[in-house]
């Protein structure tokens, strides 16, 4: 029996080894007794608690799993809603808040992780990833066995109101009259076909990669970084076209790339999009970013009178924020940037609508968009690695590195704080910064690192795989 835990932001397993039919039921029959058991103390009758909205992305036989959970939340008396297809995580998470008899939401999907991995995301009736105390109690009512009850589920539309919404979102003139190029690389996930068939609604040129109905993803990992877009790297300059934008496996997560086959990583783009949300949009608001945030945002936080919170990784503690309100946009190191007004929740479509409404209304390229901002706030180089250590190895780090160790410099670069709440950061002089945390989605510890140079980022990252692997 497969011990069943929820990480950062879910529960993912291998297909065919803990992801099975009977492992499934166990955590979606969990699942539904708590949102039945939130429902009734709320005032809902047990036997109609309310509906539940099941998603479901385009790994293999995910719509088979999918339907298998909607037919076990409705044996507890749920209407079940079922995707007709595979559909992006943010588009369950707005259908969800949008429907006002939907108590929340389970989305079948494994994010970033590699083709082979299957997983469930549950959501509260906001759209807004379930915390802690919640999934802790679903842990504590898992089943030992799987139950037989099933019930009859309903298969519905949720891209078209959802599309819809996305491109009412956006200066579509201001769009359409800037002629945009654009490549658009899905990484094979379920943002195939809908963010170009939404550019392209838009008046944008789209070339999209990557797009074939492929379970294995070509051998690609969805995630929105290199070296997993080295196709569309290469592509956008080699058509001459103005951007590339990038999804994850679920299309919550954005990255993007420049007229030049530049890579502009996520907290570029974050604090580039909260610029153009305060500056050309006039929003207000705080922004709320994870610890693993880019010292630009902080300045650009700064340049614009913005309030700048920090939360420990995972996108549900910045929902956490912004359920106690007065949040303009949330945002997070691995590309899932959202914005409270639209969804509770990440949206990788949103964001890349939004960066070519940058373009549009301030007439400049991706390129020239990421210089004017270098000027304004200053220019840092980022870079994250993923170590694979023994159980000996992540004991020590765990027991004793971060609750203990305290260097005064690394890296010849003095330490002038220090934040433990998800691993440990280390704040150094002139902005830079080096961090380590256990993974909370894969067998790893994370090392992240910023600095003024490529050089400097490599320096503090090679210093902390050393801490790491001790």
């Amino acid at each position: 029996m497969a011990d069943i835990h929820f990480g950062t932001d879910g529960w993912r397993a291998i297909i065919g080894e803990d992801f099975t039919n009977d492992n499934l039921v166990r955590v979606v029959d969990a699942a539904a007794h708590i949102f039945k058991e939130d429902a009734v103390a709320a005032g809902r009758p047990a036997d109609a608690p309310g509906t539940l909205i099941v998603g479901h992305d385009c790994r293999q036989d995910a719509h088979a799993y999918a339907r298998l959970a909607a037919e076990v939340a409705a044996a507890h008396g749920f209407r079940a809603l079922l995707t007709q297809d595979y559909c992006p995580t943010p588009t369950l998470c707005w259908s969800v808040a949008q429907d006002a008899d939907a108590v929340g939401g389970i989305m079948l999907t494994s994010s970033h992780n590699p083709a082979e991995y299957l997983g469930v995301k549950l959501r509260m009736a906001d759209g807004g990833a379930a915390g802690k105390e919640f999934t802790d109690r679903v842990e504590a009512v898992l089943p030992e066995t799987a139950t037989d009850a099933r019930g009859a589920c309903e298969e519905t539309d949720l891209m078209t109101a959802y599309l819809d919404t996305l491109k009412k979102g956006v200066d579509a003139e201001a769009i359409r009259n800037a002629n945009l190029r654009v490549v658009v690389d899905p990484l094979y996930g379920a943002g195939r076909k809908h963010l170009a068939g939404l550019l392209r609604d838009l008046g944008v040129e789209v070339c999209e990669i990557n797009n074939a109905e492929d379970p294995t993803f070509d051998g690609l990992h969805p995630e929105p970084i290199p070296p997993w877009v080295d196709r569309c790297i290469a592509k956008v300059p080699e058509l001459g076209f103005d951007a590339g934008f990038i999804n994850d496996g679920d299309a919550d997560r954005i990255g993007a790339v420049d007229e030049h086959g530049n890579f502009v990583n996520p907290h570029r783009i974050i604090t580039l999009l909260v610029s153009h949300l305060a500056e050309d949009k006039g929003q207000r608001g705080r922004v709320v970013s994870t610890i693993t945030a880019s010292a630009m945002l902080a300045r650009q936080c700064k340049r614009l009178g913005l309030e700048l919170t920090s939360t420990p990784v995972g996108f549900k503690w910045i929902y956490a924020e912004m359920e106690k309100g007065d949040v303009m946009l949330g945002g997070e190191e691995s590309g899932g940037i959202g914005i409270p007004s639209h969804v509770m929740e990440r949206d990788g479509l949103l964001m890349a609508l939004l960066l070519a409404e940058t373009m549009a209304q301030r007439g400049m390229s991706l390129g020239q968009l990421v210089d004017d901002m270098f000027e304004k706030v200053g220019k840092l180089e980022f870079e994250r690695r993923g170590l694979k250590i023994t159980e000996e190895q992540m004991a020590n780090f765990r027991a004793s590195v971060v609750p203990g160790y305290a260097p005064d410099e690394v890296c010849g670069k003095k330490v002038v704080d220090v934040d433990r709440r998800d691993g440990v950061k280390f704040y150094l002089e002139g902005d830079a910064w080096v961090m380590m945390r256990p993974s909370g989605t894969e067998p790893l510890v994370r090392v992240y690192a910023e600095a003024e140079t490529v050089d400097e980022v490599h320096d503090l990252l090679d210093a902390a795989e050393r801490v790491v692997t001790a």
